[in-house]
């Protein structure tokens, strides 16, 4: 009885040092599942379906948008409505256009399906989303720009949030590294404030295209590995 309990032991034993070096191992891909797939997935979830259960929204997002409002005049309408612009069409797309193109001609064929994928994929997801969620979009001034298709999540937050993400994925461990972070943190945060001052998305709108967008992009990455190198 004792040699088999020995037995059982020396095999648990040796399968908690496996699975500890394991961890060790693998700390930093563990630590980004969980910061940056699980964790916005969690909070994504939690506004689907509180939006799903009900259309009005949450508390703070109304007294939000009117704060914002509230800082209105006319010269912040035209640059607002600039501005926003360049969440999809006039910034977010030739940009990407660009950097696919460079990627392309530099042959870092595993960079550019990541960046393809997760680009594709994240338009998709936004307009299935909307398209099952079926989100009103606010109501509570006139906007100097309107918007008539459905909110949640946020398009053009998604589409610059997915941009930043898979940029910062990719110059990780470079000297630009911090450049991208920085200024695709503020390209990030100015394309949100012009979504919330025209009155055209919640505040939960931005929040959950930013998490599904994080998400997306750090799950891609974790699958196509595109810092890795191509083969010859």
């Amino acid at each position: 009885m004792s040699k088999i309990f020995n037995s059982h032991w020396k095999r648990l034993q040796s399968f908690l040092t496996f699975l500890k070096q394991l961890i060790v191992n693998h700390r930093a891909s563990l630590l980004l599942l969980l910061m940056g797939v699980y964790l916005p997935l969690q909070i994504f979830g939690e506004l689907a379906e509180d939006v799903w259960e009900n259309e009005g929204g949450f508390r703070w997002d109304v007294p939000i948008l009117l704060a914002i409002h509230s800082t209105s005049r006319p010269s912040l309408d035209v640059f607002a409505g600039t501005l926003t612009k360049f969440g999809v069409f006039w910034g977010v797309f030739p940009v990407a256009s660009a950097i696919a193109i460079g990627l392309f001609m530099r042959r870092r064929w595993r960079s550019l399906i990541y960046f393809i994928t997760t680009l594709l994929g994240s338009i998709i997801i936004n307009r299935t989303a909307k398209v099952l969620l079926h989100r009103v979009r606010p109501h509570l001034w006139e906007s100097p720009a309107p918007e008539f298709d459905y909110g949640f999540p946020s398009g053009h937050a998604m589409s610059s949030m997915t941009l930043v993400a898979v940029l910062v994925i990719l110059t990780w461990g470079s000297r630009w590294r911090w450049l991208v972070i920085i200024a695709g943190g503020v390209f990030v945060f100015a394309i949100a404030w012009t979504r919330l001052y025209l009155g055209v998305h919640y505040p939960s709108d931005i929040l959950a295209g930013w998490t599904a967008s994080v998400a997306w992009a750090v799950g891609v990455s974790l699958l196509l590995l595109p810092n890795k190198s191509d083969p010859a």
